[in-house]
């Protein structure tokens, strides 16, 4: 049956496999799913939480077998899923790392492709873009499916969700971003996942564009503004057409029309899943009202360019929810009017405030989100915890609290 909007949600979990002991990178997810049904696999079925392989073989993704009609409850599924591939791990040495980009993975000499089922997809991307790179092989990330659908008129649900989705992307780093460490060191950013990921695909231009979408509101537009383009561009490098797919597409929120979805993509992985949990539902509170144009026309949302959220997106990957934010007509849309600035933060403040507050996530979730909102995303408390001391003992000694963190479902703090 088609699912209308904010009918369920689709929830994708990525983590990377660590040594248990010296936290480098350890590409095993084929002998780990391998040890757990007896052959090599990308995916395996576990009930309501599914395992898959991802581009490298470091990452293992979780991600909800079906549409889930509520996502409360939904944090303890992706907490057992994590307690039993730790377990399956322990045996081979390793353990589940959190957070968006390991701190000092070198991947120009540590990446290795996933070598078995979709190969001829994964060889291509690193044909085409050179995969040895950050944006590419160190990330890891949450991808929150929402559906849309509209049998009387197919694009309205669609249009409707897009131009909330565009307005909302530019913030998300404030409440979401974990990846402050590069190539180990603090840079100043806190979102160096995206940092390098709206740039890796540059050869090929088109496939992630500016990050955030264009202003194509039905299918027929996004096929013309979007993927025409980006396949056009892609053909010269991909003549066999592995690539010349939906999935291409690398903005950060994709349509996925053959799904009925749209798929956000810039959302950092957290320290457990009830901090990604917390994040996606605020997320979803905010654009149901945006949806329902509580502080703002449809006509005004889907009016707003790229660039002037570009600007506000490259701000909060910089400094996540401390990012000025003085683009007054762009609060105006959020309902934010006095006065015409704030932060990222504050304006994340008011829109949860706004839309029920901590009460209207579900129970076991308001506790990690109170958290963000007090103390920032884990990037700044990460940031914080290293602002004296970046040496290779501290980054060891934290990072291996996160891996805990995530083992034992609790927050950084």
């Amino acid at each position: 049956m088609p699912l209308h909007l904010f009918d369920a949600f689709g929830v994708e979990l990525e983590y990377m496999v660590v040594d248990a002991a010296t936290l480098d990178v350890r590409p095993i997810v084929d002998r780990l799913f391998e040890q757990v049904t007896g052959q090599i696999v990308s995916d395996i079925e576990r009930g309501d939480i599914d395992w898959s392989n991802e581009l490298v073989r470091h990452v293992v993704e979780f991600k909800t077998a079906q549409p889930v009609a509520a996502l409360a409850g939904l944090s303890s599924s992706f907490q057992r899923q994590v307690a039993t591939v730790n377990a399956e791990l322990q045996s081979l040495g390793a353990r589940l790392m959190p957070t968006a980009m390991h701190p000092w993975m070198d991947p120009q000499r540590e990446m290795r492709l996933w070598p078995h089922d979709n190969s001829p997809i994964y060889e291509t991307f690193h044909r085409v873009f050179d995969c040895r790179g950050h944006g590419w092989a160190n990330l890891q990330s949450v991808h929150l499916n929402l559906p849309f659908s509209g049998a009387e008129s197919p694009d309205d649900e669609f249009g409707r969700l897009h131009g909330a989705v565009r307005l909302l992307l530019p913030i998300l780093p404030g409440i979401a971003a974990s990846s402050p460490i590069m190539d180990r060191r603090l840079t100043g950013r806190q979102d160096n996942r995206l940092e390098v990921y709206r740039t890796n695909s540059r050869r090929v231009a088109s496939v992630a564009g500016r990050v955030i979408p264009e202003r194509a509101f039905t299918q027929r537009d996004y096929e013309h503004m979007i993927f025409e383009p980006m396949f056009a561009e892609i053909a010269p490098f991909d003549p066999d057409g592995h690539l010349q797919d939906e999935f291409l597409n690398a903005r950060g929120a994709i349509a996925r029309f053959g799904r009925g979805s749209i798929e956000i993509r810039v959302l950092d992985i957290q320290e457990c899943p009830t901090a990604d949990l917390a994040v996606v539902s605020a997320i979803v509170n905010v654009l149901q009202a945006l949806v329902g144009e509580r502080w703002s026309s449809l006509a005004e949302q889907q009016a707003v360019e790229i660039e002037p959220l570009y600007a506000i997106l490259n701000r909060t990957i910089h400094d996540a929810e401390q990012a000025i934010i003085d683009d007054a007509d762009y609060l105006r849309l959020l309902g934010w009017t006095s006065p015409q600035r704030c932060t990222a933060g504050e304006l994340w403040r008011f829109l949860i405030a706004e839309t029920g507050g901590t009460d209207a996530v579900p129970p076991e979730l308001s506790a990690a989100l109170q958290v963000i909102l007090e103390r920032g995303p884990v990037a700044r408390r990460i940031t914080e915890r290293l602002r004296d001391d970046s040496s290779r003992e501290t980054l060891q000694a934290i990072y291996q609290n996160l891996c805990t963190c995530l083992a034992e479902g609790r927050m950084f703090e």
